[in-house]
């Protein structure tokens, strides 16, 4: 953790990640106003949040109301999860049997249909050219078993970086650890047992705990973890307990050393209600994957992608956000090409990836609406058939 103090929590006690030292500490840095020459702006805030709230009575609430402790929640095994959803049913990469882009040049030059072939045509390119092409994923994305397909595309080398949201990290997880994911939700809340599989819950916080020990983001830890190289204590558990690694998104990016960037906000996921959680560890894990987010969309410059598939709030948010800050450090970011899947098109999607980052520079930004479980590997395929040299497939509009 650079700068910083990280407070891992477990056996009753707390260990000190790199710099060690308790309590509050002096921070500094360098600050450019315009016109003026770069500052030094000294901070004697608390490196964490942890000890904030350690110790109720230095810092008496005005509320009457006390935060739920969560020890006493009854919890059951990852295994004993009725998963509506297993990897018996997920889909394959493409066999290059059929031509899809051949298809695809029979699809009409006009609206969704042309956009869909021009942003093949941008990805293809961008690979070529060897340029950054970023995706970001949902929680849907993950549990429509889309993560065989994705693991290929990793491996044809057509993701440069690939961001998650918390629901996306959950799903690969359960996935890798027991081939089955997704609650029914209905059936199951009436009786307080949604979200409560220990497996889940208490391996997401172990990983935000080892990440923050390690100096390292959330999803790099996850996928070190389920691919059988991380230790907690004494145990290797990630080999032994993933069972089903190559249906996992985050094992085939950590394997190709493609970064995985994780995107949290706290109480959205079901890791949260674990007794375990650490907000600190979970939010410097998160932080530190911004940044790196934040260098992933840097090399998108010029040339590059960003495809948001079935995030409609965080991640757009996260994108956004790491444009201005590339921007703010004079990387132009253009041209770039943008594109938002979904099967709806919600607001933040549309402005904060397919319009607003794309205003300036020749840069292109593409709405396209459906089904995750069939767009997603429709392009997969044709860009499998372009990976093997079939070029004419995929010939521009005369």
């Amino acid at each position: 953790m650079a700068n910083g103090l990280c407070l891992v929590a477990g056996r009753g006690k707390q260990r000190a990640a790199r710099p060690s030292g308790p309590g509050p500490r002096a921070t500094g840095h360098e600050t450019r106003v315009a016109g003026q020459g770069p500052r030094r702006v000294t901070s004697h805030l608390p490196l964490t949040a942890s000890h904030l709230y350690s110790d109720q009575r230095n810092m008496p609430s005005r509320y009457d109301l006390v935060p739920l402790e969560f020890d006493r929640l009854h919890r059951f095994p990852l295994s004993e999860l009725p998963g509506k959803v297993s990897v018996r049913q997920f889909g394959k990469p493409w066999s290059g049997v059929r031509a899809v882009s051949r298809f695809l040049d029979t699809l009409p030059r006009i609206l969704g249909a042309q956009d869909l072939r021009e942003i093949v045509r941008a990805v293809v390119k961008a690979r070529r050219g060897r340029r950054a092409i970023v995706w970001g994923i949902g929680g849907h994305v993950i549990k429509v078993g889309l993560g065989p397909v994705l693991g290929d595309l990793i491996a044809r080398g057509y993701v440069s970086g690939l961001a998650m949201n918390g629901a996306a990290l959950v799903h690969d997880l359960e996935i890798a650890l027991a081939g089955k994911t997704s609650e029914d939700v209905e059936a199951r809340l009436g009786r307080g047992r949604f979200g409560m599989a220990e497996d889940t819950g208490r391996y997401a916080n172990d990983i935000a705990r080892e990440a923050c020990r390690d100096g390292i983001g959330m999803g790099e830890a996850a996928g070190r973890f389920l691919g059988g190289l991380a230790r907690f204590g004494r145990a290797r558990v990630g080999r032994g307990r993933a069972r089903y690694p190559g249906q996992s998104v985050l094992v085939a990016a950590y394997r190709a050393r493609v970064p995985v960037t994780v995107h949290l906000a706290i109480g959205t996921d079901t890791p949260h209600m674990h007794p375990s959680a650490d907000g600190a560890a979970l939010g410097e894990a998160s932080l530190r994957d911004f940044r790196l987010f934040c260098a992933l969309v840097r090399k998108m410059q010029p040339g590059g992608l960003y495809l948001n598939w079935g995030s409609a709030v965080v991640l757009p948010e996260v994108f956004l956000k790491a444009v201005t800050a590339v921007r703010n450090l004079g990387v132009p970011l253009r041209p770039i090409t943008t594109a938002n899947f979904d099967f709806l098109q919600h607001y933040r999607g549309r402005e904060n990836v397919v319009r607003r980052p794309t205003r300036e520079g020749g840069s292109r930004g593409y709405a396209v609406t459906g089904h995750h479980e069939i767009l997603l590997p429709l392009v997969a395929a044709a860009l499998a058939e372009a990976d093997r040299g079939r070029g004419k497939r995929l010939r521009k509009q005369r």
